[in-house]
């Protein structure tokens, strides 16, 4: 951040009085610019025995394999956002069910909230933001070309869940491992 989006003067960071964490801060008018992790509804989307899965058309991760998410925007709620982004993605219209995982994302500054959906009915097709959309059972899934650590691990919770005949809700971080690579550390909170 370079200028002040209250009244346009230059802007510097550092610590505001009373404060722990360096912000930005308008020197002009004094506004501080708090910058907090950005909100991720998706969904998984149920028809049968089947998820709707959706490959990617647009980086990041272009050509790989996701559950349909994105940003929460604002004036909507978690569960409007994430039919909204089901639609967007998959053009599918789903009624949202059950909360199903939240996970911190800390690396990048991001929440991801997870729900349970159905389905309501087979109108699914490609969009601007997904090349493919298909329905997989789990034996066919395309583990190898998934394309973030926090859908894998929710399509892991949930097939474990499904197995099982309960579901839970999960909670937990995924963390970038030191270095260059894309290793990531799973740790889990709860199953409730």
């Amino acid at each position: 951040m370079k200028y002040c989006s209250q009244c346009g003067a230059k802007v510097e960071l550092r610590i505001p009085e009373g404060d722990t964490l360096p912000r930005y801060v308008c020197n002009a008018c004094r506004t501080i610019h708090y910058s907090n992790p950005k909100l991720v509804v998706g969904c998984i989307p149920e028809w049968e025995d089947k998820i709707l899965l959706c490959k990617r058309a647009i980086e990041p991760r272009q050509g790989l394999w996701t559950l349909p998410a994105g940003f929460l925007e604002n004036d909507e709620t978690t569960v409007e956002g994430a039919a909204r982004e089901t639609f967007e993605e998959t053009l599918s219209k789903v009624e949202v069910t059950d909360l199903y995982a939240l996970f911190n994302l800390p690396h990048i500054n991001q929440v991801y909230v997870m729900f349970r959906g159905n389905l309501l009915g087979l109108d699914f097709g490609p969009t601007p933001e997904s090349e493919v959309v298909e329905l997989y059972v789990e034996k066919d899934i395309p583990w190898d070309r998934i394309a973030f650590p926090v859908i894998e691990q929710t399509l892991k919770l949930y097939f474990q869940d499904k197995n099982r005949g309960e579901f839970s809700i999960h909670t937990g971080d995924i963390v970038r491992l030191p270095g260059n690579g894309r290793k990531y550390k799973v740790k889990l909170h709860s199953n409730r």
